[in-house]
């Protein structure tokens, strides 16, 4: 009887929503990373050590979904000591002024298939900008170790530093204006 009456729920009102949720990333599944191009002739890349993020939706296509994130600039990694130092310095990040960046979601849209484009702004160094991702949806799978389902995406993105008050001038710095953000992360059902 009770699957005869969420069958015919399901036939006048629709599928069920999905029970609120928030997510909390996965560290040990996820990267923050950030690539700047170096004399105008390679990438330089890096990462964010130290960085969390959540997760919160109703709706199965994620049209409601809200995400957050901060980074602590002291954990910038590009595998060069003297340049990490450097880029926590006042003369780019200045990490004992602005210890964290941040960001808050605006929209996620689906635009076809598994890509979506998240909107909503970010603050780096003191400075609030909107921003915006491309953001392929990886899908759910199953950890075999914990059994535990994870969602999984994939984000990149772009910004200039300069409109954050981040380093000099290319010419004397060596660092191009534009970053290109990328980061995979999976967020696990509880």
């Amino acid at each position: 009887m009770k699957k005869l009456l969420l069958f015919m729920s399901i036939c006048i009102f629709g599928m069920p929503a999905v029970a609120q949720s928030t997510y909390t990333l996965d560290k040990n599944h996820a990267r923050l990373s950030f690539s700047a191009f170096h004399l105008g002739i390679s990438h330089i890349e890096g990462n964010f050590k130290l960085f969390n993020a959540s997760f919160i939706f109703s709706k199965e296509d994620f049209s409601d979904a809200r995400i957050e994130m901060t980074a602590e600039v002291k954990s910038i990694n590009t595998e060069v000591e003297m340049r990490d130092n450097d880029l926590k310095s006042p003369k780019w990040f200045d990490a004992e002024k602005y210890p964290a960046l941040t960001f808050k979601s605006i929209s996620f849209n689906k635009i076809s298939g598994k890509d979506y484009k998240l909107k909503g702004i970010i603050t780096i160094h003191g400075v609030t900008k909107p921003i915006e991702f491309d953001v392929i949806y990886n899908g759910k799978g199953q950890n075999p170790i914990s059994k535990k389902y994870s969602y999984g995406f994939s984000i990149s993105g772009k910004l200039n530093r300069n409109d954050f008050g981040i380093g000099g001038e290319p010419l004397a710095s060596g660092v191009g204006n534009e970053i290109e953000l990328k980061s995979n992360i999976e967020f696990p059902i509880n």
